[in-house]
């Protein structure tokens, strides 16, 4: 499968409200939560002013123009949150566009950028039953802490 993963355009950042509703995780045989579930304040420090501040960054993978997976990361107190150096990744792809390595090229590409910028570390929150921690720890991320539900993860860029 063709696809193209570069940076957003700030006009693009609308999709992230989009993918963060798709990043929730879901278990199997559970309805999904309301789409404006993404209004709630702990779930809006991932998307609001996105942009605005430093190490905000974002990328698409695209097929053709439209976007199919995104990955984006700021410096927030969210459910990954380790420390005020630390970005904290959200990261999602369409359903019909799974396991054929559009997330690990978007984790990847990341993480590499956040490397570049001189990051010593990027962190997620990841529930234990998300097949996604396979690919993250694949990708580098270690558990640092988890509780009853998720893992928190971290991966050194170093």
């Amino acid at each position: 499968m063709e696809y193209v993963i570069r940076e957003l355009k700030k006009d693009e950042y609308t999709a992230l409200d989009e993918f963060l509703y798709l990043a929730i995780f879901v278990p199997e045989g559970v309805e999904p939560p309301p789409k404006d579930i993404i209004t709630k304040p702990e779930l809006q420090v991932y998307v609001r002013d996105f942009g605005c501040e430093k190490g905000d960054y974002a990328y698409g993978a695209f097929i053709g123009k439209q976007i199919v997976g995104c990955v984006w990361v700021r410096i927030m107190d969210d459910y990954g949150h380790i420390d005020d150096d630390t970005p904290s990744f959200a990261i999602s792809v369409y359903e019909q566009y799974r396991g054929k390595g559009i997330g690990t090229g978007l984790m990847r590409t990341m993480l590499e950028r956040l490397k570049n910028d001189g990051y010593r570390q990027a962190s997620l929150a990841v529930q234990k039953e998300n097949k996604a921690v396979r690919m993250y720890k694949r990708a580098g991320f270690e558990t640092v802490s988890q509780n009853d539900e998720e893992y928190i993860m971290v991966c050194k860029l170093n």
